[in-house]
């Protein structure tokens, strides 16, 4: 019977945060977040919520703070900034692609974090009612889980407007993820009624994004892919010449080497041959079709490593003009590259 009742609240406390974080990506029609990654963000969630405990329990230590002031106004700041840094390392690194991929692994890194508490929370107090058990899973799991995908949705928005390298964008998610945690830890009496609300408003919102960035996607796909389509046309007719960018490609020769320009020439039909294949994989995925890996892509990859060496930081930053170049369409290479 106790291990029945243990049974009960470890699914309690653990699946409802695990199933909204399946739903998320199952929602996603594109599918752009692989299984991979998706679990590696909530390893990584579980592996800061270990380095959080170890934080809150210094600053308690160290400081005069009392419980009650750790929990309202510390432990949101150091729990949302160690999982937003997860997220962020992401974005920085252009790896997401959508809003919405932003959104689901927020979730997810959030959903490791709330996994490893609840465990620890189960241990620590064992003979807590049912009643706790739901709203820990229900409530603080999904909670977790929301303000890092909220920080994710919010700076992923804002970092698409904005200049890469720079904090603001970053900013105001943040803030929200530390605001709505610490409103949740002050409503802690509250806690039931919280936890309605939050199942309530949370999906809606989410459901809102995911229209919006699926709607973005689709009007982002078939305009990127007829713009390519047609450079790479030209490229390999040999009409580029009469082009704006044939014309800037001939301008370079007076700074750069012909064989160089050559090499730009090059490097710019294998960009767009990869990034037209990468937006049919997500037109076919959408479709419902399973795409099998291409093994010719991994050449590809070779021969675009060994032209970017040859040409030169100075000589990518001179063609970069040529391409759209911005964090979508690098982000659409390291979909190919896994």
């Amino acid at each position: 019977m106790e291990l029945v009742r243990t049974l009960l609240e470890l699914g309690l406390s653990l699946l409802p945060v695990v199933l909204f974080l399946l739903a998320l990506r199952a929602m996603d029609s594109y599918k752009l977040v692989p299984a991979r990654r998706l679990i590696m963000m909530l390893v990584l969630g579980a592996a800061v919520a270990g380095v959080a405990y170890g934080a809150n329990t210094a600053v308690a230590r160290l400081t005069l703070i009392d419980a009650e002031g750790l929990r309202r106004y510390v432990a949101p700041l150091i729990e949302e900034a160690l999982k937003a840094s997860i997220v962020t390392v992401w974005i920085v690194r252009r790896r997401v692609g959508f809003v919405v991929d932003a959104a689901i692994l927020g979730f997810a890194v959030g959903a490791g974090f709330a996994v490893v508490e609840n465990v620890y929370y189960l241990s620590a107090v064992g003979d807590a009612s049912l009643a706790t058990w739901i709203v820990r899973g229900f409530g603080t799991a999904i909670m977790h889980g929301g303000t890092t995908c909220l920080y994710g949705i919010l700076s992923k928005t804002f970092m698409d407007r904005s200049e890469a390298g720079r904090l603001a964008p970053y900013i105001p998610g943040f803030l929200l993820a530390c605001v709505l945690h610490s409103l949740f830890n002050h409503l802690a009496l509250q806690a039931f009624y919280l936890t309605s609300v939050q199942l309530l408003v949370l999906p809606l919102l989410i459901l809102v994004i995911f229209a919006r960035s699926e709607d973005f996607t689709r009007r982002w796909l078939g305009v990127g892919f007829d713009t390519d389509q047609e450079l790479l046309e030209l490229i390999k007719r040999g009409g580029v010449s009469v082009t704006p960018i044939g014309r800037y490609l001939q301008d370079l020769r007076s700074r750069f080497d012909g064989a160089i320009v050559a090499d730009m020439l090059c490097w710019l039909r294998i960009r767009l041959e990869l990034t037209i294949k990468a937006k049919g994989i997500m037109l076919m995925t959408e479709a419902g079709f399973k795409v099998p890996v291409d093994p010719a892509v991994k050449e590809k990859f070779a021969e675009l490593e060994y032209l970017e060496k040859s040409i030169g930081k100075t000589g990518l930053m001179a063609i970069s003009p040529c391409l759209h170049h911005d964090d979508r369409d690098l982000w659409q290479i390291h979909l190919l590259g896994g």
